[in-house]
């Protein structure tokens, strides 16, 4: 279902991936299959992660996304996908990621619905 979000929000989020890598979820499964190493980071809230995510996802909240990612083992070079739950959030978490230096993150567009419809992997 398609939210109505409000005007400021998607200014900000424009602007976000104007500036990120983005992927969707078919060129996400060819990254999970390439054999390169892949983090995949969940930046929903704790209860949709809990109510269902991507099989060997990470779950780092967006709002503590700053803070924790270097309690990860991650290089400024690790490849990442970061999704929520269509794209908006995760836009704007990738681009915190890339100011503080991680250059190789991606924000999913389309998120977990494009997970749930690629048919990747999932877990409650």
């Amino acid at each position: 279902m398609a939210k109505n979000h409000s005007p400021k929000f998607l200014e900000i989020v424009e602007q976000a991936r104007s500036k990120i890598q983005e992927c969707e979820a078919a060129e996400l499964r060819v990254m999970l299959e390439d054999g390169a190493p892949l983090m995949v980071i969940d930046v929903r809230e704790r209860h949709e992660y809990e109510a269902g995510h991507l099989v060997g996802s990470v779950h780092i909240g967006k709002g503590v996304l700053e803070r924790d990612i270097e309690k990860h083992d991650v290089s400024d070079a690790t490849r990442m996908v970061l999704y929520c739950g269509g794209g908006f959030r995760s836009a704007i978490a990738a681009r915190s990621l890339q100011e503080m230096g991680f250059s190789n993150a991606f924000s999913l567009w389309g998120g977990w619905r494009g997970i749930q419809a690629e048919g990747l992997l999932t877990e409650p």
